[in-house]
């Protein structure tokens, strides 16, 4: 008798789960849409993801703080939007295959002949005499990836040089691109190239970029809570940055599937969970989608400089990136600071079999549990482990890609790790 009803649970179960995932795709397929524009700067992309954030916690019935799911700040961000191309010697690269602007690239466009950069000038008196006194208006100056930061830390004279030249080219040796962002801007038009696609004798260069630098770029943390059943002032939080690269020119597009639209869709299928009256649990349950992580964690550092109810009153944070993979089980960063967390979770692992493993590190500022952890307060970073998805910051990062191997089970996992706090 009780293999039959196992037998029929399971075939009432398989459905549901099977709809959850097809809602998680279609989630992360929209997050990481080019309707979005790669949840960036360029084009208000974060602002039209936090408007399909703000849909989603309504639609679920969760409470806003202070009669708003959005919190806002100011930052500064070098955008890169429109323009951009690069030909050598009269053939064009591909923008996000063979080149990128920079992150922190000026505005510029031109033409102008290869002046490369020897180590010599970094290190020899007589080559940097030599270099001051050349006229480098019609010059890009090319650069290898290891000497780039060493020619941009010259002394003043030399920097009043560099700013003369028409552009810096500086070569990759990786094997692709990977964009970042950036919160200043260099004072000249600056492309990264991967070496493979430099021609030996290139000669001449004709380039197009566009950049402004915003200093004061207005953007949102997008944070709802669902209310505890008896000890609404203690929270649970989860969190999960939102934002992604965005768009280097109008036709790159860095979709950010995995990072972390990933996360943000664990995040708003464990709030549908705690939105329902039977998973209520005694303490609230806070969910945060944090904006500019990609540029340096800062949406979540203004939220603990500002925090919508006391830092005090978190029992425990959870920060949620890269969670498309699992194979080989999930990293808790953290886990060695707090050892009595991480040892429940590790029994409530082994006791329910969800994960093959649970790799522990100590303290990292690489994720938005970060600042929350410096003020004292409990937390975890979780990513899964394994799998193909390697196109980190890469166009590549596709919702197609994504195997979300252990999704249900990393889901499953959190949900008895809350229940048992």
């Amino acid at each position: 008798m009780n293999r039959i009803l196992y037998v029929l649970l399971a075939l009432i179960t398989l459905p549901a789960l099977g709809q959850e995932m097809q809602r998680v795709r279609q989630t992360i397929a929209h997050l990481a849409s080019p309707e979005l524009h790669g949840r960036g700067y360029a084009f208000k992309g974060d602002s039209l993801a936090a408007h399909y954030l703000q849909q989603q916690y309504t639609s679920l019935g969760l409470q806003p703080f202070a009669g708003s799911y959005l919190q806002h700040f100011t930052l500064p961000v070098n955008i890169l939007d429109n323009q951009l191309s690069l030909k050598i010697d009269g053939k064009a690269l591909t923008p996000g295959v063979d080149f990128l602007a920079h992150a922190a690239s000026a505005a510029g466009q031109g033409k102008g002949f290869v002046y490369r950069i020897d180590t010599l000038l970094l290190k020899d008196p007589d080559e940097a005499q030599t270099f001051l006194g050349q006229n480098l208006r019609k010059q890009v100056l090319v650069v290898r990836q290891r000497h780039f930061q060493d020619l941009m830390n010259l002394p003043e004279p030399f920097k009043k040089q560099l700013q003369k030249a028409a552009a810096v080219i500086v070569l990759q040796t990786g094997p692709k691109v990977m964009a970042t962002v950036r919160s200043f801007q260099y004072p000249v038009p600056v492309l990264e190239v991967l070496e493979k696609s430099w021609p030996a004798q290139a000669k001449q260069i004709e380039f197009a970029v566009d950049a402004h630098l915003e200093k004061n770029y207005r953007s949102q943390n997008v944070i709802g809570f669902v209310p505890g059943t008896s000890k609404p002032d203690s929270f649970l939080v989860v969190t999960a940055h939102y934002d992604h690269v965005g768009r280097i020119g109008k036709d790159v597009l860095f979709p950010g599937a995995h990072d972390n639209a990933s996360g943000t869709a664990m995040l708003l299928e464990l709030a549908r969970h705690y939105a329902q009256p039977q998973n209520r649990l005694p303490y609230s349950v806070a969910f945060m989608a944090f904006a500019a992580e990609e540029a340096g964690l800062v949406g979540s550092e203004y939220y603990t400089e500002h925090p919508l109810f006391p830092l005090a009153n978190i029992k425990m944070l959870l920060n949620l990136d890269l969670m498309s993979t699992g194979e080989e089980g999930m990293m808790v960063v953290n886990g060695s600071v707090y050892p009595q967390q991480f040892s429940l979770l590790q029994q409530l692992n082994q006791q329910h079999q969800f994960l093959p493993a649970l790799k522990v590190r100590g303290k990292a500022s690489n994720s938005d549990h970060y600042f929350f952890s410096k003020k004292g307060v409990p937390s975890f970073f979780f990513y899964t482990l394994g799998g193909t998805t390697t196109e980190y910051h890469h166009p590549k990062d596709t919702a197609g890609t994504l195997p979300l191997t252990k999704f249900k089970e990393v889901m499953g996992l959190i949900q008895a790790f809350f229940k048992a706090l």
